[in-house]
């Protein structure tokens, strides 16, 4: 009869210890980002196509409009 070997546990993978993220969970400052993107984006493609959509506020000081 051969020597018994001890069998080890496998350990559990705790969630923080994983690279694994849900890529579709932002953080409230991607938000923003991902939001004051689009925005530039709508504005230029209304400028494109002639429509003055522009930002309001330029440097801190209001645009008139």
């Amino acid at each position: 009869m051969s020597p018994r070997v001890p069998v080890r546990q496998p350990e559990l993978l705790r969630g923080e210890d994983s690279y694994l993220i849900r890529p579709y969970v932002l953080s409230s400052e991607e938000r923003r980002e991902r939001r004051a993107q689009r925005v530039r984006r709508q504005a230029l493609w209304l400028a494109v196509h002639g429509y003055d959509a522009g930002p309001r506020w330029i440097h801190g000081v209001e645009v008139a409009g």
